[in-house]
């Protein structure tokens, strides 16, 4: 059973678990796919609570989140799901369907209609109000250079956070 609550209170933990892997779900309608990500930001801007996730142009994800209005970010916190997270990050959705491929089970989000990851522990579900691709000329070196190398950038979606809540 989920507890709604205020992003702020998980989100020091959903901070520390972004760091080991936490999946991102987009829907465009007719497409459904979920990646692992292991950067993003949650805070304050435009007096709204954001959280922000980074795609990169050359993903499967891509495809779909850049006709989406929404994404949800799905947090194991437990440790669970250790290989599914393994296997969303390095496989594309292209090539397979992850959801059967790692028996990930789905159900509907509480304020979007993008699923949301069963077996998660904590659930942000958001609104895109900003995309922007990123320009490497404005990077700083030693992050265009370690990050960076192949010239494949990300794409900056800015999600309002209109849903949080955990087991």
């Amino acid at each position: 059973m989920y507890k709604e609550t205020d992003f702020t209170k998980i989100s020091a933990e959903v901070l520390e678990q972004l760091q080991k892997g936490a999946f991102l779900t987009v829907s465009d309608g007719e497409r459904t796919n979920t990646m692992t990500i292991g950067w993003g930001s949650v805070g304050f801007v435009w007096k709204k609570p954001i959280f922000m996730v980074m795609v990169r142009y050359s993903r499967y994800t891509h495809e779909i989140i850049s006709k989406a209005k929404e994404f949800t970010v799905s947090v194991p916190l437990g440790g669970q799901l250790k290989d599914a997270l393994n296997v969303c990050g390095k496989k594309s959705g292209r090539d397979i369907d992850k959801f059967k491929e790692c028996s990930l089970k789905t159900e509907k989000g509480l304020a979007v209609d993008t699923p949301i990851i069963s077996d998660c522990d904590a659930h942000i579900e958001c609104r895109i109000v900003y995309r922007q691709g990123m320009d490497g000329n404005s990077l700083a070196g030693d992050i265009n250079k370690n990050c960076y190398s192949t010239k494949d950038y990300h794409v900056l979606y800015y999600g309002e956070i209109l849903k949080a809540y955990k087991k």
